[in-house]
């Protein structure tokens, strides 16, 4: 990955996130200049600021809903790659928020577009949805790409309209001969070491065991499309390749998410972390108004066949992966930083994917 990637300049916006920090991590480690473009940091703890990444990269903080500071900053900088994935991601969030989900998700994504559309040079753009731009049905057969987009809640919703305004500008300014080549990712429940985000299963059972709490689970037997957030970030590395040696890609949505048999429910999580994990307890919260959906699946066949990508770790080395690096910073055994390049080279010995 190196040749594609060492000595580029690589806009990420989003990236002092949970997804965020890996991506530009793995970025620096393969050599790229990145440009991070965030309004603040979302979590407390931070990953961002645990692995001190400010250091090692531009780091502007900026709203994606500022279309003038997002064209000045594309302008000066000239990505060779962008990566987008600044979004407002909580399904209970959008709830409260609403107009700040729809705004950030859908006109964030818009002013990218804008962006990267004045550039006058080659630039190759991955820009990261979500597997809630689906409307759900509760198939059980995982979703295709080419399946309805849509969603009951904000959140989903506002996917599914970012995701409606990349085909439109893809198709109307971004034609198949384009300097400019967009790819759609589509990936499933990321989890992993660092995140802290608000309601969201992991993070809330870590907060918790380590203060030797229990946790309340939503939804218990709901089933999700869990992998590790570095089976997704190798995957939009890996499409930002294809699309720059394969024209016939661009505008091109891809799934990344494991296979059916990894799909588990939230039970069956936090009874894997209780492995690896002292102390681990928990109770279940009834149901509330907002509604998640129960069943969600991706089929990643396209992404197979087109990319050659598919997942390394199966779900005991992703939930075994996950709590390693937990276990490591409440312990403080390594220095974090170090942990988790480690954990990234020992990602790639394993991975079965070609370039």
């Amino acid at each position: 990955m190196k040749k594609y990637f060492k000595n580029k300049t690589v806009i990420v916006t989003g990236h002092t996130g949970f997804k965020g920090t890996w991506l530009t991590l793995f970025l620096t480690f393969l050599g790229s200049k990145v440009v991070g473009l965030s309004s603040g940091i979302p979590s407390k703890p931070s990953l961002f600021q645990i692995l001190k990444l400010s250091k090692k990269i531009r780091d502007i903080r900026v709203d994606v809903r500022d279309l003038k500071k997002m064209k000045i900053i594309f302008k000066k900088y000239k990505p060779d790659y962008v990566f987008h994935l600044a979004a407002q991601s909580l399904v209970k969030r959008s709830f409260k928020n609403p107009i700040y989900t729809f705004s950030t998700n859908f006109l964030g994504t818009l002013n990218v577009l804008e962006s990267i559309k004045q550039l006058k040079k080659n630039c190759i753009s991955v820009i990261i949805t979500s597997d809630k731009s689906y409307k759900n049905f509760e198939l059980q057969r995982g979703y295709k790409e080419n399946d309805i987009l849509g969603g009951d809640d904000p959140y989903s919703a506002s996917k599914g309209c970012a995701e409606l305004v990349i085909q439109s500008y893809c198709k109307s300014f971004f034609k198949k001969n384009n300097k400019k080549r967009i790819g759609i990712a589509r990936a499933g429940n990321v989890i992993g070491g660092g995140d802290w985000s608000e309601d969201r299963l992991v993070p809330d059972c870590i907060k918790s065991w380590s203060k030797k709490k229990r946790v309340m689970l939503r939804n218990p037997n709901s089933t999700r499309p869990w992998q590790h957030v570095l089976e997704a970030v190798w995957g939009y590395l890996i499409l930002a390749i294809k699309l720059k040696k394969k024209s016939n890609l661009h505008g091109e949505a891809f799934n990344f998410g494991p296979n059916k048999k990894e799909n588990k429910s939230v039970l069956k999580v936090v009874t894997e972390m209780r492995k690896s994990w002292k102390a681990v307890s928990w109770n279940i919260e009834k149901q509330k108004e907002e509604k998640e959906s129960k069943l969600l699946k991706l089929n990643s066949n396209k992404a197979k066949k087109k990319l050659g990508w598919k997942t390394s770790l199966n779900f005991k080395e992703t939930i075994k992966l996950t709590i390693d690096w937990y276990r490591n910073f409440y312990n403080k055994k390594s220095n974090n930083y170090n942990f988790s390049i480690n954990q990234i080279i020992s990602y790639q010995s394993k991975t079965k994917n070609k370039l």
